[in-house]
């Protein structure tokens, strides 16, 4: 009997589901960042700030402006005779003008340097956006890892259970065994039963998780590539990686932080945008137009003659000085500065953020490493435990609840021992994450 029992211990459980397609890791990674509303959503404002690029540079350019007029007039008016009378005149007027920007006390190129800080600031939240998908689809990845291994120790300990209530009935038939220890193991059964289903229903719901990260409609035939502990093996933290190396190699590179950074110069290009209204601005303007006008009862050339004696074109230049704009400049550039100054909070508070992620995970990773090597030594000592015990139980020389209790205490030290494997896995990869490199396991 114990062999069958070691056996049951030994064997691994089919999935949950059949599915002809199982997803990798990097697959996942890959159609969750095609799918993405976020991440399209940031997309769409890096279309934008490439649109205000394109604005800020046409700006240069002259316009060109065509207009036509109709204008009919009753009523008494003043004759040529220096005498009033009622009268119906009517004007058409055509121009034609352009405009060219000289000098705006350099808004123009300022305008534009910001918004190519603007451009590459998008992009880097648009990076951003991708890093944060990698890493809610590599812990969602793992969960389900995890959930399976769950599951296939809540399999083998109905196993087991099943094993013993098959071999207390025989018992029971023969004598050796009461009615009360068949149905105390029963129970347990019973309990184990209830176990895998929680296990199982975990299973699914962190399928769905991943499913509604991969913008999926349905987990329906669903499945990732099963990756079993034992093909992972443990790799250690580099030498000298301490929370502030990386950091220090994560600060340069996080797009988190460039795109701040670029906002902070932004503020700067904000306050020489703002400060250019002190400046004078000269501009070069010209055109053409010409009209037609009629009294009614005066004799009046045809219209084509008119408007070719009437043609005529103009060219100047124009000149504004700010004098006094009731202190709105001022305090434009005032509200420029406050701005650069919340940016530089801004910034820092991003960069603590990081330092703080960066931490969380290297201590995560130190923590869970200690816990897999207890996990292990607990497992050694669990696994004897329950072989010494099946021995005695096999021979009478221990009860059913004894059995069943280094039977508990083997199941979860399996589970500590694969839980702790996986949480070192997706931290020590989150610390190489922060590094540059990229996320996997």
């Amino acid at each position: 009997m114990r062999k069958y029992i070691l056996f049951a211990l030994m064997a691994v459980a089919a999935p949950t589901l059949a599915q002809s397609h199982k997803w990798s890791l990097e697959e996942c990674i890959s159609y969750a960042l095609e799918h993405s509303i976020s991440i399209k959503q940031r997309d769409l404002n890096r279309q934008q700030q490439e649109i205000e690029v394109s604005t800020a540079k046409n700006s240069r350019l002259p316009d060109l402006n065509a207009s036509a007029g109709e204008n009919f007039s009753f009523g008494r008016g003043l004759t040529a005779e220096n005498t009033y009378t009622n009268t119906n005149t009517n004007s058409t007027s055509f121009s034609l003008g352009t405009s060219v920007p000289l000098f705006t006390g350099f808004r123009i190129p300022r305008t534009l340097e910001l918004n190519r800080l603007n451009l590459e600031a998008a992009t880097a939240d648009l990076e951003k956006a991708r890093n944060d998908i990698r890493m809610q689809v590599a812990q969602a990845y793992v969960q389900i890892l995890y959930s399976m291994e769950l599951c296939d120790v809540a399999r083998r300990q109905i196993e087991i259970d099943s094993l013993q209530v098959f071999r207390l009935k025989e018992m029971l038939n023969n004598g050796k065994a009461s009615g009360t220890q068949v149905a105390q193991q029963e129970a347990t059964m019973a309990q184990s039963k209830l176990t895998a289903t929680q296990a199982d229903n975990d299973y699914r719901l962190n399928i769905l998780a991943l499913t509604q990260l991969l913008e999926l409609p349905s987990p329906e035939g669903f499945s990732i590539v099963r990756i079993s502990p034992d093909a992972l093996p443990l790799k250690e933290i580099a030498a000298g990686m301490t929370p502030d190396a990386i950091y220090q190699e994560a600060v340069g590179i996080k797009p988190e932080i460039l795109a701040e950074t670029l906002r902070l110069q932004g503020t700067e290009k904000n306050i020489d945008i703002a400060k250019s209204a002190l400046y004078p601005s000269l501009s070069l303007s010209g055109g053409v137009g010409s009209n037609y006008y009629k009294t009614s009862g005066f004799p009046a050339e045809s219209f084509g003659k008119q408007l070719s004696n009437n043609f005529s074109q103009y060219i100047g230049l124009n000149l504004t000085v700010p004098i006094f704009n009731r202190f709105a400049t001022r305090n434009s550039v005032r509200t420029a500065q406050l701005n650069r100054e919340n940016q530089q909070m801004q910034l820092e508070n991003t960069k603590k953020a990081l330092y703080k992620e960066i931490q969380q995970a290297y201590y995560n990773a130190v923590n869970s490493k200690a816990k897999y090597a207890s996990s292990e030594e607990a497992l050694r000592s669990n696994r004897e435990a329950f072989t010494l015990m099946s021995a005695k139980y096999e021979y009478g020389k221990a009860n059913i609840t004894e059995f069943n209790e280094a039977k508990n205490n083997l199941m979860k030290a399996e589970s500590d021992l694969v839980r702790a494997k996986y949480e070192y896995l997706y931290n020590h990869a989150l610390l190489s994450f922060y590094r540059g490199k990229e996320l996997k396991f």
